[in-house]
């Protein structure tokens, strides 16, 4: 059985876009921590709880774009669930080798959600972007658009959606960095993680094929800067694909994803 103290700072791991904002640290545990991402102190070895977060975050709001639905989504009704096809090259960081992952989405789960979720889908958002943290057995995360310019654009929380189901292998659910952070970034749980139900981690749908395929996506690079040698998510904002590409080539990705 994992340490309830392991299975909570796994749990802040999985964090959101990075805010630009001065958090007072409290010091829970003596691990590293990722300066640049909402969840973590700026000390180097503090992290804050949830609460804390919300408690001390500032968050900038960027102008809405009402062209590409930036503005708050309108909540889907719980008969619209829809397939998602995600055409992934890179397949196991080797050049050539192709997949497929079909994605149905769950508005009777999480109906904010899945509103962002398929309009990211409809803008193309997703297309091209780096499946850039691979921990088997555990999440697959992307979500950041390889253009800055573009992800600029999608910096609006939406509201969380309460967790009706539980965080098991093939859920897809929006990364947070606290309550009503969620941004652009996703994750498929490919182990069963349960315990980030109470968490406030709602899933927004399921794989319903290809879950072979998200098992194989590339997993070498490891964990995020700093705590691994993996890429660097504040780094991924400011320079997109251009940091990916000539830093970490193996990563997986999206070629094309689209409604079916």
């Amino acid at each position: 059985m994992i340490p309830k103290f392991v299975v909570s700072v796994i749990a802040l791991l999985i964090t959101a876009d990075a805010f630009s904002v001065n958090l007072v640290p409290t010091k829970v545990l003596n691990i590293p921590t990722v300066s640049n991402v909402a969840l973590f102190g700026s000390s180097g070895d503090n992290i804050l709880s949830r609460r804390e977060v919300v408690a001390h975050t500032t968050a900038a709001s960027i102008a809405t774009v009402s062209i590409l639905g930036v503005t708050s989504p309108t909540v889907a009704k719980a008969d619209d669930e829809r397939l998602i096809e995600f055409l992934v090259e890179n397949v196991g960081g080797e050049t050539g080798q192709k997949g497929r992952i079909v994605i149905k989405t769950k508005p009777e789960w999480a109906p904010n959600g899945v509103a962002r979720f398929s309009k990211l889908t409809e803008v193309g958002f997703f297309d091209d972007c780096r499946i850039f943290r691979v921990i088997p057995n555990f999440i697959t995360q992307f979500g950041i658009n390889g253009d800055p310019k573009t992800q600029a654009l999608w910096r609006s929380n939406i509201q969380d959606d309460p967790v009706k189901v539980g965080n098991t292998r093939g859920t897809v659910v929006f990364a947070t960095a606290g309550p009503n952070t969620r941004t652009t970034q996703i994750f498929i749980n490919t182990g069963n993680n349960n315990f980030l139900d109470k968490q406030g981690f709602s899933p927004i749908g399921e794989v319903v094929e290809g879950m072979d395929i998200a098992d194989k996506l590339f997993s070498g690079y490891g964990e995020g800067a700093p705590q691994g040698k993996g890429p660097n998510q504040g780094t991924i904002q400011a320079k997109g694909n251009e940091y990916l590409n000539a830093n970490f080539p193996k990563l997986s990705y999206f070629s094309k994803v689209k409604f079916l």
